[in-house]
């Protein structure tokens, strides 16, 4: 398995509950990479980056999204396998841009976006504003033009080689424009009606058919709130973490695994460190070797 390396963006600009900012620096001072690594686990904290003081909420994040696209890209043609830690999920512009700018020369990016949300309003369909509702649409190619064109190209992702799982909390318009699109949304009610272990190899296909690598983007939202409740936006009925755990095991292994990217850790939000141990668990499954 490659080593993993960490980019943290302490960022919570996009969301409206900025307590996510601080995941990375709680993650960081937990422990957490000193227990990983005496279960034989090669990670290690590369960088964080913090947004700028001043600005528009846009321009904070489009910037803050450049630096995490070339980090992304560097990580990656070394040798490394990334992973994104937020801050808010409008990082994953800048996480699948830069995953997306490794490939681009042998060939498209697949994802597979594990999350309660849809994350795909434009300025015309979102009902808060808020950035962090808007960044599968902005890698699909649709939505502000300083997020849609970030590292110089558009579109990031092609319909066909991304999915949802887990969605149960959605508006009408991202819905409508992910329906036209044709992009495959597992909603949880069929992820409960199917099982995980089935979807999740449904969904590995999709992300994998036609691509030269692929990505796993993960909102901690979508775990039960019970399981995972240091979130922003914490969503009922959510994603029991054992099970996911169990479908991802070894999955670092994958030689086209290009990134992974855990998004909204709220350590305000979690208490009991609940949230943490779920995050080290899954992570403790991902580099598995059986």
């Amino acid at each position: 398995m490659r080593p993993i390396q960490i980019i943290a963006v302490a960022s919570g600009v996009g969301a409206r509950d900025a307590g996510c900012a601080k995941g990375p620096d709680a993650l960081q001072h937990s422990g957490l990479l000193s227990r990983l690594n005496l279960q034989g686990l090669d990670i290690s904290w590369h960088k964080t980056l913090h947004p700028a003081s001043t600005g528009t909420p846009l321009s904070i994040i489009h910037d803050l999204n450049e630096q995490l696209a070339q980090q992304v890209w560097d990580s990656a043609a070394s040798g490394h396998l990334p992973l994104i830690v937020g801050g808010d999920h409008s990082c994953a512009i800048g996480s699948w841009s830069g995953a997306a700018l490794a490939l681009k020369q042998r060939g498209p990016l697949g994802l597979v976006w594990v999350d309660a949300h849809m994350d795909s309003h434009t300025p015309e369909t979102t009902p808060s504003g808020a950035i962090h509702g808007m960044p599968l649409a902005a890698l699909l190619g649709y939505g502000t033009p300083e997020l849609v064109n970030l590292a110089g190209f558009s579109p990031k992702i092609l319909p066909r080689h991304v999915c949802l799982v887990g969605v149960r909390s959605y508006e009408p318009g991202e819905a409508e424009l992910l329906q036209r699109l044709g992009v495959r949304v597992f909603f949880m009610a069929e992820v409960k009606q199917r099982g995980i272990g089935r979807v999740m190899e449904e969904a590995f296909a999709i992300a994998r058919n036609g691509t030269t690598g692929f990505g796993i983007s993960i909102d901690l939202d979508a775990f039960s709130p019970e399981e995972s409740p240091g979130v922003g936006t914490p969503v009922q009925d959510g994603l029991r973490h054992l099970e996911l755990d169990r479908v991802l095991r070894g999955i670092g292994h994958i030689h086209d695994l290009v990134a992974l990217e855990l998004a909204e850790f709220n350590p305000l939000r979690d208490h009991d460190g609940r949230t943490l141990g779920l995050i080290e668990d899954l992570l403790l499954a991902i580099s598995r070797k059986d």
